[in-house]
């Protein structure tokens, strides 16, 4: 571009937003109120754009450390509500945080006397069609009459790992029982 073509750029630039005098003519303050409508226009947006920043980078940080936790693990799952975690005949569950899972829980599939999945307190049977659900549970009864509520975000995946664990806690049992 030529100097002059920048100078008319810039000096439109200058006539929209600020309202230059020129020459003694009255000033126009109608460019004045738009210029402060796009300013507020966009100050919720750049808040907005903040936000969503802090909070993908809150969920990098809860994936890096899941994925370090869960390398001890022959299977293990990951989703904003629980970490789950499956070596040999141990289950292990927690709440991801940007640290490391906290509330860490622990129990052997010896111990296990049921294993289901629930959707607003309805037992879902296995073959029959899957509701929408808004938060499914996979459900542990163990045999000290305590009961594991792991929360899920998605109820096919609550179903899969359902019969994951009712596979591994038959095998468990069936090694147990020929050991014997």
């Amino acid at each position: 571009m030529r100097y002059r073509e920048l100078d008319g750029l810039w000096t439109r630039y200058l006539n929209d937003t600020h309202c230059l005098k020129q020459s003694g003519q009255r000033c126009e303050t109608r460019n004045r109120g738009r210029v402060m409508e796009r300013g507020l226009l966009w100050l919720p947006l750049l808040g907005i754009f903040i936000w969503l920043a802090w909070a993908g980078w809150n969920e990098y940080q809860k994936v890096e450390t899941y994925q370090a936790w869960a390398a001890q693990f022959e299977k293990s799952k990951y989703d904003i509500y629980a970490v789950l975690g499956h070596n040999q005949a141990t289950l292990t569950w927690g709440q991801p945080t940007r640290k490391g899972p906290i509330n860490l829980d622990s129990v052997s599939l010896e111990a296990v006397t049921h294993i289901s999945v629930q959707v607003n307190g309805v037992t879902i049977e296995p073959g029959n069609p899957l509701p929408s659900a808004k938060r499914p549970l996979l459900v542990l009864d163990l045999s000290t009459n305590r009961r594991v509520e792991i929360p899920f975000t998605d109820i096919t995946l609550a179903m899969r790992w359902s019969e994951f664990l009712q596979k591994q806690k038959a095998q468990v049992q069936h090694d147990g029982s020929t050991a014997l």
